[in-house]
């Protein structure tokens, strides 16, 4: 069915139709619910080149994808993805995404941004004094940040998680516990994340006195291949850390299969929490020992930033410029007291 059909059918103009459809205030509610019914019982969708010319939006959120031959693909990326196409759906939204080199992402944002193809953007993956929000600002397009930009002028609009409370929250609960051995299994040290999950952990520390030495910290993709190696290194030392902190339930899952093949015990010899970006393929609570976590759903966040930038697109805001959430610190049977001090588990 098309526009001149549905318009038939509903006995009114084509472009009251369009005008309904496209949220004008000069048509009435009354209308545009008869409208939007109808279209639901015929599954009309309009042509979106159609639309473009009519309205002069795209009904489109572009991004862009860094990729490489040695760019390591992210199943945290993938969840965040799913979110944000939930409430693109809702709002018969498409994506446009742009592939490009990682070190031609500022280049390639200014491309699609002039492209005519989005009528928003958004980014990801920040990093410190994050060159790429120069350019969005000097845009007049909206755009959206998941995360911040440690060292950057926080003036820009942004959803993130309070990663350095997260991760303060975990280790008070170890120290609590009586760790004092500390290591952290994290994400690239240039991600914003990285750094503010690494600072809580310092901060939590530095207030008993304690400090995190260099060699206790692992920065790496978030693979559990990697989460395995850093882990068994870190067993290897002569007084190996007995608190562990990982910023993925992915880079714990290879921490937890290097604990049990040195044949020590999770929750006992050694404690472990893992930030939980609720993956659907890995939960916490169904590992071999349940995992304590700080929880914060990265779908949950797709969908909100989509309803943001959406949101912005069709003008039905006030949005809030800036959103920092809370984690939830769950607790389960991977952290426990730290052990005696007879125990030596260095160099199992």
């Amino acid at each position: 069915m098309n526009l001149k059909q549905l318009s038939e059918l509903l006995g009114l103009s084509q472009t009251t139709v369009s005008r309904a459809l496209n949220g004008y205030p000069e048509v009435n509610e009354a209308t545009r619910e008869r409208v939007l019914q109808a279209v639901k019982e015929t599954g009309y969708r309009p042509n979106k080149a159609a639309q473009r010319l009519a309205t002069g939006k795209a009904g489109s959120i572009g991004l862009v994808m860094p990729t490489a031959p040695d760019h390591y693909s992210d199943v945290h990326f993938g969840e965040f993805l799913t979110g944000l196409g939930e409430e693109a759906v809702r709002h018969d939204f498409h994506f446009v995404i742009m592939p490009a080199d990682p070190n031609d992402e500022v280049g390639a944002l200014r491309r699609l941004a002039i492209s005519g193809n989005v009528d928003a953007l958004f980014v990801a993956y920040m990093r410190g004094h994050d060159p790429r929000l120069p350019m969005l600002k000097s845009l007049s397009m909206p755009f959206l940040v998941h995360g911040r930009s440690i060292g950057s002028e926080p003036d820009y609009p942004y959803l993130d998680i309070d990663n350095e409370a997260a991760f303060y929250d975990a280790a008070r609960l170890l120290l609590q516990l009586g760790h004092t051995r500390f290591a952290l299994l994290n994400g690239p040290g240039h991600l914003d994340f990285a750094i503010r999950r690494k600072n809580g952990l310092v901060s939590a520390l530095s207030e008993r006195g304690l400090s995190l030495p260099e060699d206790c910290v692992s920065h790496s993709a978030m693979t559990d291949e990697l989460g395995q190696a850093a882990m068994e290194r870190f067993l290897q030392m002569p007084e190996c850390p007995t608190a562990i902190l990982c910023s993925s339930t992915v880079l714990a899952l290879g921490a937890i299969r290097a604990v049990n093949q040195a044949g020590l015990k999770l929750g006992e010899d050694i404690s472990l929490i893992a930030h939980d970006d609720v993956l659907p393929h890995l939960k916490p609570e169904n590992f071999s020992v349940p995992l304590t976590t700080t929880r914060s759903s990265l779908r949950a966040a797709g969908v909100r930033i989509a309803q943001r930038l959406i949101g912005t697109v069709k003008q039905d805001g006030p949005y809030p410029e800036q959103e920092l959430w809370k984690t939830e610190l769950i607790v389960r049977s991977s952290t426990g007291p730290a052990p005696r001090p007879d125990q030596n588990l260095g160099g199992v």
